[in-house]
């Protein structure tokens, strides 16, 4: 008699999943975020009396343009309710990545932004009652410079050269952007002198860098601290005499540019397409940059000396020539936006009329990831701030104090939680000797 032996076989286990650390840390600073976020924003709507306000769909009241008034109690609650799902869907790791994430970190920082406002423009009492306006704008004013100057800073540390001296470039720029506009009584002129000083700040970065190996983020400063020195030495030396000066520094400002159809979109069109050229060649420039450094052989040159210039010259790219080109391109975009704070807005050039904005330039370059998108990105968040900064003044709710630190208290929290890790092009600031 024969017995039939049956195996059982092992039940299969599923293997376990083992998460990154980089997913964890992503994970823990969305958490953080949207904690913080939903906090607020709770705060925001229940620190209300009158949740009534009005608002202006302009930058100013007209004709067209009426105040209006606004029950911004449901405007809070809805941005309770959108930082809350962000935060469900960070605690169960299922905040999505890519562009979807973007989108619903950028939905998400707009509903903060109007929760904020009702709560900001709420309970004014009587008499005068400010009204929230379109930040468009005033946004579009300030980032316009910031966004050239990140653009200088990417060509330039994206080919291996730290630029410190953006500042340095926007105060050369503008000086003798006014003093060209003002000599040849035309304001298109300002833009030469702009884009020739900027390249002028260029040329000794690159003669100090690339020739003589000196440290780069001493040189920016070195450099920043010559520009600054030397307009205020030149700006005294013209005569008060109105007959004198107005050949050196009473420049005529660029003229509007209405582009039809496009500025007659509500809201936007008039703050993106009812602009001076600068602007317009702000536009054009961040997508002549993207498409150099991605989709051409100079761009891709570009990239190869910032990231491994000894690899790149065993192919026979040379490293300092190419790094020379990219810094006195960059010098032109600098330049172009000193000319803005002379001939593309105010006219007239005053001292450190740049007010460190070359600094914030920098930092978005930084923000952005030291790709052209990003920090035109992160440029235009910084005007976004700096702009808000400006609107909440009127109203008497928060200290002047903390109204100066909310820019930059905005760029560490967008930072720790989207941004995250970044590393700069694995030569920047080294040197390159041929061996």
């Amino acid at each position: 008699m024969s017995t039939t032996a049956t195996a059982t076989a092992a039940p299969e286990t599923q293997p376990t999943r083992i998460r990154e650390r980089s997913d964890v840390h992503r994970q823990i600073r969305l958490v953080v975020t949207f904690a913080i976020a939903t906090a607020l924003c709770i705060f925001f709507a229940l620190a209300v009396d009158d949740p009534n306000v009005r608002y202006i769909l302009g930058e100013r009241v007209t004709k067209e343009f009426q105040p209006k008034d606004l029950n911004g109690s449901w405007v809070a609650w809805l941005a309770v309710a959108v930082s809350a799902v962000a935060l469900v869907l960070a605690a169960v790791n299922r905040f999505p990545r890519g562009a979807a994430g973007v989108v619903l970190g950028v939905l998400v920082g707009l509903m903060f932004y109007l929760g904020f406002l009702m709560w900001v423009y709420a309970d004014q009492g009587e008499g005068f009652t400010a009204a929230i306006t379109n930040p468009i704008p005033g946004t579009i004013r300030i980032a316009t410079p910031l966004v050239l100057g990140a653009l200088a800073g990417v060509l330039c540390e994206r080919a291996g050269v730290i630029n410190i001296a953006i500042e340095g470039q926007f105060l050369a720029g503008a000086f003798f952007a006014a003093i060209a506009a003002s000599l040849a009584f035309q304001p298109y002129t300002g833009l030469l002198g702009g884009i020739l000083a900027g390249v002028g700040i260029a040329a000794l970065l690159g003669v100090f860098a690339l020739r003589y190996q000196v440290n780069q983020v001493v040189l920016g400063v070195v450099l920043v601290a010559l520009a600054s020195g030397l307009t205020s030495f030149l700006l005294g030396q013209i005569p008060g005499d109105p007959d004198v000066k107005q050949y050196f520094n009473e420049p005529p400002t660029l003229p509007q540019l209405r582009i039809p159809g496009l500025a007659d979109i509500p809201v936007v069109g008039a703050a993106l397409f009812d602009q001076t050229v600068l602007v317009y060649l702000m536009y054009l420039s961040v997508a002549l940059v993207t498409f150099l450094l991605y989709q051409t052989r100079w761009g891709l040159r570009v990239r190869s000396v910032g990231e491994h210039p000894k690899a790149a010259d065993t192919v026979g790219i040379k490293v300092n020539r190419t790094r020379w080109q990219a810094v006195l391109l960059g010098g032109v975009f600098a330049g172009l936006g000193g000319a803005y704070y002379t001939v593309g807005s105010t006219g007239a050039f005053d001292r450190d009329v740049s007010a460190g904005t070359g600094f914030i330039a920098l930092a978005a370059v930084i923000m952005g990831r030291w790709h052209p998108l990003g920090a035109t990105a992160a440029a235009v968040f910084f005007g976004f701030m700096l702009n808000l900064q400006t609107q909440i003044s009127f109203v008497d709710k928060l200290p002047s104090e903390l109204l100066g630190a909310v820019p930059y208290l905005a760029t560490i929290i967008a930072v720790a939680g989207f941004v995250g890790r970044v590393r700069p092009p694995a030569a920047d600031g080294e040197p390159y000797v041929k061996s």
